[in-house]
């Protein structure tokens, strides 16, 4: 598999977000869910970098089976935090139609959530959209299967320090 991200970039720009993050939200208290598992890795590196106030949580969903989307999506684990009047920064480790996204994303408005904004490591920019682009975007990269920085295939892979082209 051939790298396509190394290590050394992911670490570098997981603090320009972090920064660029917490001066969104100074003077807020904010609550970061993580999207599992494939964010685990990347949320855990972000939250150590965002200098406010802040909860952690997490939900599981999912619209994959196996290695391609199956078109619905399912609410495996919510969130045991209240979202009504929150600010909740949703993070996700890809955004490839948005599909995810865009449905956790309407779910914790219909919550009450005060704002709900999101950040995702990876854009596949080549793959139409069916939502907005997240607010923060890692890296834009070309319409390939990765794996690594939490990123898998079949569960496997997530402990890759860097990102790579599972089909390479």
């Amino acid at each position: 598999m051939k790298t396509i991200i190394s290590s050394e970039c992911v670490k570098a720009r997981v603090k320009e977000l972090g920064r660029e993050i917490a001066e969104f939200y100074a003077g807020k208290e904010l609550t970061v869910v993580s999207v599992m598992n494939g964010a685990m890795i990347f949320c855990a590196d972000l939250v150590r970098e965002i200098d406010v106030p802040m909860y952690l949580d997490s939900i599981s969903v999912s619209s994959y089976d196996h290695l391609s989307s199956s078109g619905k999506l399912n609410f495996r684990c919510y969130v045991k935090l209240p979202v009504r009047n929150r600010h909740i920064l949703l993070v996700d480790d890809i955004f490839d139609t948005g599909f995810t996204m865009m449905k956790v994303m309407e779910h914790f408005k219909e919550q009450g959530a005060l704002s709900v904004e999101s950040c995702c490591l990876l854009n596949k920019k080549e793959v139409p959209k069916k939502a907005p682009l997240p607010r923060w975007i890692g890296f834009d990269i070309p319409k390939v299967f990765v794996v690594g920085y939490g990123l898998d295939a079949d569960e496997l892979y997530r402990n890759i320090p860097e990102i790579r082209d599972f089909e390479s």
